[in-house]
């Protein structure tokens, strides 16, 4: 019986889909549009279609192949985004109700925006805040008793208002959860309706905001996501079992540390799964970008509602405990990614002013945009494009079909508003998305002290290569890398990550101080938390892998280094090592450290375990194959270039067809069956019109059937590369060059002004 593991992930426009044959190694890609009224829907159809692909007449490949499913959600990114938060109550500790109002001094943009910084509204209302009695140290040492009367009377209080999702956070419950364990017993006996999430479940770390707010974050989207979660897992077990069985598939969620958990155990960490999506897209460009000999990548997902961007070091996505999602601060670890509203369904418009401006708002899947004839009345970054030519008159391989004309009648009307010819106003849309493209960029790099110029870029998402080459020009990035499949590669993502957990306790203490053995049984606490977790999920302790982490920092800063820590057993010799890694890890990253002044003393803040089940993952294999050459001389690079002479050794938009390019003019050939089509796909033409300038209009280009394109060919642009999921247009003064493993490989061939 074959054995078949899948990866989804839902965007806002498309569910992405990706299936591994186990026994085969064989890995097939699909899309299908998603339904954001039921998004269960839009998941089984996928699983279907893949399935379906998969197997053919006489070797059929039903649902009970299916070994495990791994999803990725925008479920709790989309809440959080839209600020859809609900009502919370919140209880803290008596004589800090105002912890939220306070929050921190910072202000956004610097101190000179202080005069004109509106703050905005706190996640709870200061009237739906109550505080109970009783005080622990920071030692986790009680000093006054918890008030159980006072906690019944909150519980009552918030019944009584109709308030049913309640955080708890109270002072030092990181040392000791005792007293927000027996607030959660009050709330359950008084208000067993109640949705709750207390401090030390969600966030065993110091700094009582931020753990307050991670903590009324994880109750804010904990109805919606369990929900959800529990809804798909019912109806994909009833999928694979048929009628009448019972047969439970193992079904895990991604979480934003670039890890998987199961959906029983995710149901009760649902902030863990605020970035579920882009982290998978993040860790599957970097194994692709690994592999394919680049360990400093920049990451771009670009999807129909926004782009993700990230960067990856020395081949790992880099971590952040001071991410946020929208206007809410999280402490949880999570891969570091900055959003922008930049996707293909982005909205142009004209501000009051009368400026182009594109985003944040968009127009989804549905209506969508207006060349998908939905009932769409915006232009957006996807008519731009086609009206240029730069996409084809459809989707999917031709199942989408796209009302060009609607797009060009709506780009018409923007242009007339702006005085510009149509051209020029869709180039401008796409140059304002390029640039807020470029700008997230920046954010992960420049403004961290990365030089952006030492990254190669991984564009990948259903519109994340479009802009490509604005973008290194923009940016001066030397080189491009377009996976295959693009438009799937979050969906590949998701089935290279292990289950992961993350454990933290804050333990604060100078080094030379440091107790030894309240520290060995810290980690080993940790560790048990951690070895109990991946027990649950299924994994034998021998398969288990433990990684230690320490935040140190000199006395007197008010922020954390994160380094990491041996294994084995812990001594005086392996602390010193910590020592010096963290003077190590502080010049990297500030340029300095005080590694050999005695008067700077490092200081320890937090300890961290991270429990990792380690899975099995595709294997990216070499590409085999190649064109066969028609020229006397040793077979050179082929090159596909409209604006040259003929060449033996060149595929050219003038010359008699070749296996790289299908001929519009040509009789009709037989249709091929491409991976994540269901039907017949018909290749492209040869050439269309395309605009890359409003100056030079349009002009006729080359159009490549990607998987025609064997390793070693270069395509000179100007050029359109399609594939099923994506489109590449090379620019002029660029060129793509096909690698060993099917990249795509975009490179500047002429210096830009």
């Amino acid at each position: 019986m074959r054995r078949i593991r899948v990866g989804i992930d839902t965007g806002g426009t498309f569910t992405d889909v990706v299936a591994l044959d186990e026994d085969t190694g064989r890995v097939v890609t699909t899309k299908t549009p998603s339904t954001p009224a039921n998004p269960a829907d839009g998941f089984l159809t996928s699983i279907d279609k893949v399935l379906g692909l998969l197997g053919d007449a006489d070797d059929p490949v039903d649902a009970s192949a299916v070994t495990a499913v791994s999803h990725g959600t925008t479920v709790a990114t989309n809440q959080l985004l839209e600020g859809k938060v609900g009502r919370l109550g919140f209880v803290t500790t008596e004589g800090y109700d105002a912890m939220l109002e306070i929050a921190r001094q910072s202000v956004p943009d610097g101190y000179g925006n202080s005069y004109f910084w509106v703050k905005p509204p706190r996640i709870v209302p200061r009237d739906l805040v109550r505080s109970v009695g009783g005080r622990l140290d920071f030692t986790g040492k009680e000093v006054r008793p918890f008030d159980e009367e006072c906690a019944r009377a909150v519980a009552r209080w918030f019944r009584g208002r109709g308030i049913d999702t309640v955080g708890v956070c109270f002072l030092h419950a990181y040392a000791n959860p005792v007293h927000e364990e027996r607030m959660r017993e009050i709330l359950a006996e008084e208000h067993p309706d109640a949705v709750v999430s207390i401090s030390s479940d969600v966030l065993r770390e110091y700094r009582e905001y931020e753990r307050a707010m991670t903590t009324l974050v994880d109750a804010a989207v904990k109805p919606r996501l369990s929900a959800y979660v529990t809804s798909i897992s019912a109806r994909l077990n009833d999928y694979v079992s048929g009628d009448g069985g019972r047969r439970r598939v193992p079904f895990y969620v991604m979480k934003s540390n670039g890890g998987v958990l199961s959906a029983d155990e995710v149901v009760h960490q649902p902030i863990t799964t605020v970035l579920s999506g882009p982290a998978a897209g993040a860790l599957g460009a970097a194994l692709i970008a690994r592999v394919a000999g680049f360990d400093r990548v920049l990451t771009c997902d670009g999807g129909g509602t926004s782009t993700d961007v990230s960067v990856v070091v020395d081949g790992e996505p880099t971590l952040t405990t001071e991410g946020s999602v929208g206007a809410f601060p999280s402490k949880i670890p999570m891969i570091d990614v900055v959003t922008v509203g930049a996707g293909g369904g982005s909205i142009a418009h004209l501000s009051p002013e009368g400026a182009l401006k594109v985003g944040p708002q968009s127009a989804g899947a549905d209506p969508g945009p207006l060349c998908y004839a939905k009932g769409g009345t915006d232009v957006t970054i996807t008519d731009a494009h086609v009206v240029l030519g730069r996409i084809p008159p459809h989707l999917l391989g031709g199942e989408i079909p796209l009302d060009v004309d609607a797009a060009r009648r709506g780009v018409d009307d923007l242009a007339a508003g702006l005085g510009l010819s149509p051209e020029a106003a869709a180039v401008g849309v796409l140059e304002i998305s390029a640039w807020n493209q470029a700008n997230a960029l920046r954010q992960v790099t420049v403004k961290r002290g990365l030089d952006v110029r030492d990254f190669t870029l991984t564009t990948f998402g259903g519109s994340g290569s479009l802009l490509l080459c604005r973008l290194m020009d923009i940016l001066g990035i030397p080189a491009v890398l377009v996976p295959p499949d693009p438009g799937n590669v979050s969906a590949f993502g998701l089935l290279t990550v292990d289950v992961k957990n993350d454990y933290v306790q804050t333990q604060v203490s100078l080094d030379p101080a440091l107790d030894v053995a309240a520290l060995r049984a810290a980690y080993d606490e940790l560790t048990a938390r951690a070895r109990d977790a991946l027990l649950r999920e299924g994994f034998a302790e021998s398969d288990h892998v433990f990684q230690r982490t320490a935040d140190l920092r000199y006395f007197g800063q008010a922020f954390e280094v994160r380094v990491p820590v041996p294994d084995g057993v812990l001594d005086r010799t392996a602390l010193d090592g910590v020592a010096a890694s963290f003077h190590a890890e502080h010049r990297s990253l500030y340029g300095y450290d005080f590694a050999g002044d005695p008067s700077q003393q490092v200081e320890w803040v937090n300890l961290r375990v991270s429990g990792i089940g380690p899975i099995t993952r595709p294997e990216i294999k070499r590409v085999s194959g190649g064109f066969e050459t028609v020229a006397e001389q040793p077979p050179q690079p082929a090159v596909v270039d409209a604006g040259q002479p003929p060449r033996p050794s060149v595929v050219d938009a003038e010359q008699p067809p070749q296996p790289a390019v299908v001929d519009a003019g040509q009789p009709p050939q037989t249709p091929v069956v491409e991976e994540g089509a269901l039907a017949p796909v018909s290749k492209p033409p040869r050439s269309r019109p395309v605009c890359f300038d409003a100056d030079q209009g349009y002009v006729d280009t080359p159009v490549c059937w990607r998987p025609d394109l064997a390793p070693g060919t270069t395509v000179a642009g100007p050029a359109i590369i399609e594939e099923y999921g994506s489109t590449v247009p090379v620019h002029p003064g660029f060129g793509a060059t096909v690698d060993d493993f099917g990249n795509l490989l975009v490179r500047r061939t002429e210096a830009t002004a």
